[in-house]
């Protein structure tokens, strides 16, 4: 296939900054252009569009108009390792004991979705967080409806979705997770769902295609990368468990428009390398899934695993 031909199904593929992290942004946003991709999900972090640093809106402003020139669609991503704090990953969080902390994640949340408005994002991405040592669980859904409700009135003052990850080893961890949380908030319009399609491998009861069906209501983003059963590691397509057109499939058949965001975090030493294989992969995953949605597939498998196992395992 050329750069730019469609899959067979109505789906638009996009590759996060997260796994082109040795890249300058502008350098990854087009060689995704010239692999052919539809989008990027763009991780806001010290080397691509920090949040923190001055000038930021201006800074937006020239990555908004590079993303027109190169023609592709954009969500904005949150999870940072380090963007926040140096030395604890992911943190702090909408969990933390410290209201000063909380109010330091919510404030990146809040400049997430002014860049997403000026880039005219699909969603802004986001998540939970780890419970605190010390923290009881009815604590800590407490303090995330809490810190959610700033957020969600920018969300709905900008027009811009912002869109939950249910994350291993988080307080919000399964799609039963946000359907409570989205029950505790009286099911607000702009609270819609990201969808990782290898964490419902990793640990939801349902299988991914099924989980796809399940989340169609709420769906806003997706991330999709290979995973085993119980491993949350993001792996290569092919080097993990899943039947993935029966999962392109369902989600066509959602009528998602949105970004669907290849996510390999660990594989930023060979990001070129992955991004160049993984669009063939989907694309190719898409043409099976437009024949036929039942019985196992082959597609071939391109890259190694991951070395590094992104630490949490599910029974």
């Amino acid at each position: 296939m050329t750069p730019h031909e469609p899959s067979a199904l109505p789906l638009r593929f996009g590759y996060g900054t997260n796994g082109l992290a040795d890249l300058r942004l502008d350098d990854a946003l087009a060689l995704l252009a010239d692999l052919g991709y539809h989008g990027v999900g763009l991780t806001l972090d010290h080397m691509h569009l920090d949040p923190l640093a001055p000038d930021l809106a201006a800074r937006t402003g020239r990555v908004a108009r590079r993303l027109d020139e190169l023609g592709l669609g954009v969500t904005v991503e949150t999870g940072a390792r380090y963007v926040l704090d140096p030395r604890r990953k992911h943190g702090p969080s909408l969990l933390d004991p410290d209201p000063d902390d909380r109010a330091r994640r919510v404030d990146l949340l809040l400049r997430a979705v002014r860049v997403a408005a000026d880039l005219g994002a699909h969603a802004v991405h986001c998540f939970s967080g780890t419970v605190p040592d010390g923290t009881d669980e009815d604590t800590a859904w407490k303090r995330l409806a809490e810190s959610f409700a700033p957020v969600l009135d920018a969300a709905s003052a900008a027009g811009v979705p912002l869109a939950v990850e249910p994350e291993p080893g988080h307080l919000l961890a399964t799609l039963a997770d946000f359907h409570q949380l989205r029950r505790a908030l009286g099911d607000p319009e702009p609270l819609g769902l990201t969808l990782d399609v290898g964490h419902c491998q990793c640990l939801e009861p349902l299988a991914p295609a099924d989980c796809v069906r399940e989340a169609a209501p709420w769906l806003r983003h997706v991330q999709i990368e290979d995973m085993r059963r119980g491993i949350h590691e993001h792996l290569p397509f092919g080097d993990g468990e899943i039947d993935f057109p029966p999962v392109l499939a369902a989600l066509a058949a959602t009528g998602y428009q949105g970004l669907t965001v290849v996510e390999l975090p660990r594989h930023s030493h060979a990001g070129p390398r992955f991004a160049a294989h993984s669009l063939p992969y989907l694309r190719r995953a898409a043409r099976l899934a437009a024949r036929t949605t039942s019985g196992p597939s082959t597609v071939p498998s391109h890259g190694d695993p991951s070395a590094t196992p992104e630490g949490s395992t599910t029974p």
